[in-house]
């Protein structure tokens, strides 16, 4: 018994797989917290069409997707249990995900890719966009239209996703030997697309000529604020997102913003999954998938 504790040792089960060439039943495991993964994540765009995506690609290797949501302060005592009824692999939303607790997953469950987080650190599989490349092709964006006095709303929530878009946005500035004035970088909650708490008079007395957003909802918050100061965007007002959601469509004018192929990257994540179970020497894989810019009409 001390041998098979020491050694990770766990029984063979059968497997859920209704046929011997499908991938069977895939567990994905939502670690919700206070920030941006919460209970109702899939009311978030980029949430839903991430897990539309994972079950479609699951149902074409004639598989089926299986979402177990855990509270972040209760993953330790379930974790174990998750790992147990998970015969074919777990792909995690790992958004809000601490290293610790990405160290914890990986520790229980042998076959596993994060997604929509990353660690340098950590070897393990992860899929996630290129935060960095993307922000840092926004600000380049910004400065080929000829701004130069450019603000940024910053997420009040740390996470590693926004803290690769702030380093690459500040790469692209400081290229032109520019920099974000400490009173223009702003912060606020993300997720959220109503603005009737969002108040520009809060931001100061002169606002810059053009904002980067953290995210969309930022962004289509803020452009939703400066029609209702009066302020013409992207005249007095240039704005820009990231992420790419359908809402920044319906907004006039249309959010100019980065792009995010989801689909690819829920692709990736069963490519990666169905490697580590198929592979004898699996190496794990950290994937960044490229982003694209999207020029519309609010910059």
């Amino acid at each position: 018994m001390k041998i098979i504790a020491e050694q990770g040792y766990t029984p063979l089960r059968k497997s859920r797989k209704a046929e011997e060439d499908g991938i069977g039943e895939v567990t994905f495991l939502v670690v919700t917290t206070s920030g941006l993964v919460q209970g109702d994540y899939r009311s978030l765009p980029f949430f839903n069409s991430l897990i539309s995506a994972l079950s479609a690609d699951v149902s074409q290797l004639n598989g089926s997707l299986r979402t177990v949501t855990v509270q972040g302060d209760e993953l330790a005592d379930r974790i174990e249990s998750v790992a147990n009824s998970s015969d074919n692999g777990v792909l995690v939303l790992g958004t809000d995900l601490t290293q610790e607790q990405v160290l914890l997953i990986k520790q229980y469950v042998p076959n596993v890719v994060f997604l929509d987080t990353y660690f340098e650190d950590i070897i393990a599989d992860f899929v996630t966009m290129d935060n960095y490349q993307g922000a840092r092709l926004a600000g380049r964006y910004m400065l080929q239209q000829g701004y130069t006095d450019i603000g940024y709303f910053a997420s009040d929530k740390l996470m590693s996703n926004f803290n690769e878009r702030r380093r690459g946005f500040r790469v692209a500035l400081a290229e032109a030997d520019l920099r974000i004035a400490e009173e223009h970088f702003y912060y606020v909650s993300p997720g959220q697309s109503s603005s009737a708490d969002f108040d520009l008079a809060d931001l100061g007395p002169k606002l810059p000529a053009a904002i980067f957003c953290e995210d969309d909802y930022i962004a289509i918050r803020l452009l939703k604020a400066a029609q209702r100061a009066g302020i013409r965007v992207p005249e007095e007002l240039a704005i820009m997102g990231f992420d790419d959601i359908y809402e920044g469509t319906l907004v006039s004018p249309e959010l100019s913003t980065i792009h995010v192929p989801v689909d690819q990257m829920a692709q990736q994540a069963l490519h990666q999954l169905q490697g580590q179970m198929h592979t004898t020497h699996w190496n794990p894989q950290k994937t960044l998938v490229a982003t694209i810019l999207v020029k519309r009409r609010s910059l």
